[in-house]
């Protein structure tokens, strides 16, 4: 697998297009801060890790509102062939404010409205909306 990024996202949106209650996604750092981003954001019900050592997974609690999806969509910007990244100030809405990205920044990972407040900008993951 070349992009575990994308194979989250896009496991996240098969499991929520199947109506699934939640998702289990193989466990890394950074997967892991990337869920508790979206768990924060209101966009998934609740994340925990399982498992020990080698057989460390996340599992995901997906968000429902009268068995809509939280997340309607999302689109992963930054991929393993071409990195992007943006300064503050150059960081664009998603969907006109209605949407949010998610970006590495040296201060960890944040939403695009936490990177122009904290004036961090850095390597631009996803949009979801």
């Amino acid at each position: 697998m070349t992009d575990p990024i994308a194979d989250m996202l896009n496991r996240i949106v098969n499991a929520q297009a199947a109506a699934k209650p939640d998702v289990l996604v193989p466990f890394s750092k950074f997967k892991y801060e990337l869920a508790l981003v979206l768990a924060k954001e209101e966009l998934v019900a609740k994340v925990e890790k399982m498992g020990k050592k080698h057989n460390k997974q996340i599992k995901i609690d997906l968000k429902y509102d009268n068995k809509i999806p939280a997340i309607e969509g999302l689109r992963k910007v930054s991929k393993p062939g071409q990195r992007i990244y943006s300064a503050s100030k150059d960081i664009r809405r998603v969907r006109g404010g209605y949407g949010l990205a998610v970006i590495s920044t040296p201060k960890g990972l944040l939403t695009d409205k936490q990177a122009r407040r904290e004036k961090a900008g850095g390597e631009i993951i996803c949009e979801i909306w």
